[in-house]
């Protein structure tokens, strides 16, 4: 997944658009990813367990998953599990759209 996330960062840059990560590993797993992954975008700390704070709140019960969040914070797509790049393309496309109408 990281991959598709550093080039959906990329290409959004210049577009209403945040990526934001969550990650429920150990803290040392967490912090060597951010590293060899690359990873630029903003990405919290969940406690290093699956029934960390953030995950409880949102619900989470399988890895990854994902929202889709709009600029009011109303969520308009949760995928449990990866959806595809393409379809995640497609359903962010949709939302850009939408809001860029208000």
């Amino acid at each position: 997944m990281y991959p598709h996330e550093r080039s959906l960062v990329a290409r959004m840059k210049d577009k209403p658009f945040v990526l934001l990560g969550v990650n429920s590993d150990k803290k040392e797993r967490v912090t060597a990813a951010l590293k060899r992954e690359n990873i630029t975008w903003r990405s919290w700390f969940d406690g290093g367990k699956t029934g960390g704070p953030i995950a409880s709140k949102f619900n989470v019960r399988g890895w990854p998953t994902l929202f889709l969040v709009d600029h009011e914070g109303n969520i308009h797509k949760k995928w449990v599990g990866s959806p595809g790049g393409e379809t995640m393309d497609k359903e962010i496309e949709k939302l850009l759209e939408k809001v860029g109408k208000k």
